[in-house]
């Protein structure tokens, strides 16, 4: 029991660091991984603060919990729950509550909070996140409610509902831009591709709520445009042009491609 005790760790530990080889272009090899990566350190000592936890030796917990927070400037609850192949990035100022939950693969950034606006001890107060769901710098999840499997919460954002499976959360607070056909915005094949930082090619829907006005004002000058055209010529085969306005639109000048420009 005891051998296979450590074959799961240490197999456990190889996918710990390989999943930061994988993710992090700047990690050269896993030596430096396991000697200078403060979000590995954090996630290796959760571990040993959670089990004590479950044990009920709460208060060790706590203190081994404070001293990976002293160490790495990551913050766990040692009562939080956190999957395989989680990724602190850089992450100093992480705050992750009691009840949060992390789905296998998720991706952390500095400065994030998964916290809670409950105060009734006992109930789900944090978030949980599903599998590989990326939450980018500075980014605030709050309330004991759910974010779908391969979500993806935009810097600085305040998460205060659900977010769907394959989503996108951006702003204060956070709008969500839903998934495609089920996936995520950048989804590319038949996996979903890691984006750092969670940033995506439509991640604003305030700038695709303007996009849709600008096209749709464009469309409606061309039609008045050929309007007014169609006007013109039947005034004329009819020997009538006066019955055409001076000033009429025949010509449009409506710049909708240099308008998207600086929505870029």
């Amino acid at each position: 029991m005891g051998n296979d005790n450590q074959v799961t760790m240490f197999s456990r530990l190889r996918s710990d660091v390989q999943c930061i080889l994988d993710r992090d272009p700047a990690a050269r090899s896993r030596w430096e991984v396991l000697t200078c990566y403060p979000g590995l350190h954090a996630v290796l000592l959760h571990r040993l603060a959670h089990g004590c936890w479950n044990m009920g030796l709460k208060w060790l917990g706590r203190f081994i919990s404070h001293l990976s927070r002293w160490f790495t400037g990551i913050e766990i609850h040692p009562g939080a729950k956190i999957g395989e192949r989680v990724f602190f990035d850089h992450a100093m100022g992480v705050v992750v509550g009691e009840t949060a939950e992390i789905g296998d693969g998720c991706t952390i950034y500095q400065g994030v909070t998964l916290g809670g606006t409950s105060l009734y001890k006992g109930t789900k107060r944090h978030p949980t996140l599903g599998k590989n769901v990326v939450v980018s710098a500075g980014a605030k999840v709050l309330g004991g409610f759910e974010v779908g499997d391969n979500a993806k919460i935009g810097s600085n954002a305040v998460v205060i509902k659900p977010v769907p499976a394959g989503a996108t959360a951006v702003g204060i607070p956070a709008r969500i831009i839903p998934s495609k056909a089920g996936e995520s915005a950048d989804v590319s094949g038949a996996q979903p591709k890691f984006s750092a930082y969670g940033i995506t090619q439509e991640d604003d829907p305030v700038s695709q709520a303007l996009r849709g006005l600008i096209d749709n004002a464009s469309t409606q000058e061309h039609q008045i445009a050929l309007l007014w055209q169609a006007i013109e010529k039947l005034s004329v085969d009819q020997a009538k042009p006066d019955c055409v306005p001076s000033d009429a639109a025949r010509q449009e000048h409506f710049e909708a491609a240099r308008i998207n420009q600086l929505l870029d």
